[in-house]
């Protein structure tokens, strides 16, 4: 077996959101802070993906800044094909690895200037990282990763505001695979789109995937999108990885309570009748989670262990998973 590409070890990132200090002087407050992620460990295997999954405000968004270097982690490490990336990020050969990773964004809206033409905003890395010179040798590249997500060289003279939302995300991927990475991060890459340009651009990821070796962070709400895109999938609640698993594994057997909420979620089509359970209760204040398994206050298999201790993430059957419940043999 190779190494992984991507290593993730007890990933840590705190954030503070105190009230300015004369208001905690004049109030009696103390400091607070907010654990958005709680040490997540997974890897990812070369020109494999793995999906993040779970409610919104679990930590997902924060795990793929801090893997492309736009957070610094509080603590743990990410290792990128053997290097320690955030050593990485803070020396002269920081430019070197940015090349290899790049991020796509959740809003195609948001993520492309509006006052730049095509040409400009895919060109950007080509500039950047000197990839290519002169500017007929850009505006041929330019055309060239055009036509790899579906477009024409053509518009490479439009603005973003003349393009759909599916197309805007085709160019927010033609820029990513400007610099030839071997890592895309993808933060939600398909929630804004409607469900037919959707599985327009989850194809081309796939085809691209396929073409060029790409290894794939992917991170949805969408169980149904992550079954087609996803090799393994992790699903995080509050800050923390609660079971990571290949995915016809997770889809066809799932152990951790919340993984078995999640998929009890998705309209049952065939009508099968089997008996489901609807995800239940709100998630927690992030500034005063649960103690022992923060899950344990909607878990309908909770005991006294679950409220005063925090499972540990154990490796089982081929899975990996952070429960009592499935540790003792009670679910």
């Amino acid at each position: 077996m190779s190494a992984p590409l991507v290593e993730v070890r007890d990933l840590v990132k705190t954030f503070e959101v105190s009230a300015p200090w004369l208001n905690r002087v004049i109030e009696g407050k103390p400091r607070q802070f907010v654990h958005a992620v709680d040490g997540v460990s997974f890897d990812i295997m070369r020109g494999q993906t793995l999906a993040l999954v779970g409610e919104s405000g679990c930590g997902k968004s924060t795990v793929a800044r801090l893997l492309v270097g736009l957070y610094a982690p509080t603590q743990g490490t990410v290792r990128f094909d053997g290097l320690d990336a955030h050593k990485v990020f803070a020396s002269p050969a920081a430019r070197a690895l940015h090349r290899r990773m790049q991020m796509i964004f959740q809003d195609p809206f948001a993520s492309l200037n509006p006052r730049w033409k095509v040409l400009d905003i895919v060109a950007e890395p080509l500039r950047e990282h000197g990839l290519v010179q002169g500017r007929a040798a850009v505006e041929s590249r330019v055309g060239e990763l055009l036509q790899s997500v579906g477009l024409a060289p053509a518009d490479a003279a439009k603005f973003p505001h003349q393009f759909s939302g599916g197309q805007r995300q085709r160019i927010s991927i033609a820029r990513a695979l400007a610099t030839q990475p071997e890592f895309l991060v993808c933060d939600e890459p398909t929630s804004a789109l409607d469900v037919s340009v959707q599985a327009q651009v989850l194809n081309i990821m796939k085809d691209l995937q396929r073409e060029r070796g790409l290894t794939y962070l992917f991170i949805s709400h969408n169980l149904a999108v992550v079954r087609h895109v996803a090799d393994a999938v992790g699903v995080m609640y509050l800050g923390r990885l609660v079971e990571v698993a290949p995915k016809a594994e997770l889809f066809a057997r799932p152990r951790h309570p919340y993984t078995r909420m999640l998929l009890d979620a998705i309209p049952d089509i065939r009508m099968s009748g089997r008996s489901r359970t609807p995800v239940q209760g709100e998630v927690p204040n992030p500034l005063n989670p649960p103690s022992g398994c923060s899950f344990h206050p909607r878990c309908p298999h909770a005991n006294e262990r679950c409220r005063s201790e925090r499972p540990k993430q154990l490796a089982l059957h081929g899975i990996r998973i952070a429960c009592h419940a499935v540790e003792e043999g009670r679910i």
